[in-house]
């Protein structure tokens, strides 16, 4: 498939559009139950192992920022929902091949896009280990023990204040880089460059629009964390389907060259 060679146009959409998008990928949720709960659930298990050997290592305090962490590479974990989303679009419906296929078929595009979100993850967790370090000289080796310390400190008070507005600045960043141009590159049509110009493009014509995007996933990604990661399930595949109803949206995609 040739590649879009000029920047697409960009469409405005009104503030409710994000309530659009959600509707829609649940709707292709319903459409492909069993792989989409698959997906999700492959993610829970590998969440959860995550979760149980940082515990079981007394590191368990670093979930938190690899939660962060996550809401920065998650579109590109997404890849195969892209997939999903696209054959419903087109009338047919998915299979596990397809899936598969859109993971293991990455183009260097994707892996450009996947190394800039792995350098913002990076810059996060170094950001955290500093802000840290600047906030106490002590070790805290139990969750309960950091807890107290962030909540019930002025120092940690004020790591949590820091830590936040860092860390948000950082993902809001990866946000509009990636947003839209994980679906886009799974098209194969367009590459790295126009991609990530378009991604910005389109949350900075719609800031109102895609601000409450972006709160509208963090919240629920949350949300599903805190079911024990095994929210994810059902809510990790529900928005990356949304993700590709996003794009859509936004995106005037043009015809290839032949």
């Amino acid at each position: 498939m040739a590649e879009t060679t000029h920047l697409p146009n960009v469409t405005r959409v009104p503030f409710s559009a994000p309530f659009a998008w959600l509707q829609a990928g649940w709707r292709d949720f319903r459409s492909a139950p069993l792989l989409c709960t698959t997906y999700g659930a492959a993610l829970a298990l590998f969440s959860m192992a995550l979760a149980s050997f940082l515990y079981f290592t007394n590191q368990f305090i670093w979930f938190l920022v690899l939660v962060g962490g996550f809401m920065i590479i998650a579109p590109i974990i997404a890849a195969g929902l892209y997939r999903i989303a696209q054959i419903l679009e087109e009338g047919q419906q998915p299979k596990l091949g397809d899936v598969l296929g859109a993971i293991g078929r990455f183009s260097s595009d994707q892996f450009l896009l996947g190394v800039a979100l792995l350098f913002l993850f990076g810059l996060w967790v170094e950001a955290a280990y500093l802000i840290y370090g600047l906030s106490t000289f002590a070790v805290h080796r139990s969750v309960l023990e950091f807890l107290t310390f962030m909540f019930a400190t002025p120092a940690g008070l004020q790591m949590a204040i820091t830590g936040t507005i860092v860390g948000g600045v950082i993902a809001f960043i990866a946000y509009a880089i990636v947003v839209i141009s994980a679906p886009m590159l799974s098209r194969e049509e367009s590459d790295f460059f126009i991609a990530i110009i378009t991604s910005v493009r389109a949350v900075v014509t719609n800031f109102a629009a895609m601000s409450l995007w972006a709160f509208l996933i963090a919240t629920l990604t949350m949300l599903g964390i805190a079911a024990g990661v095994f929210g994810l399930i059902i809510v990790f595949p529900w928005i990356g389907l949304s993700s590709w109803h996003a794009y859509r949206s936004l995106v005037q995609t043009p015809e290839p060259a032949a």
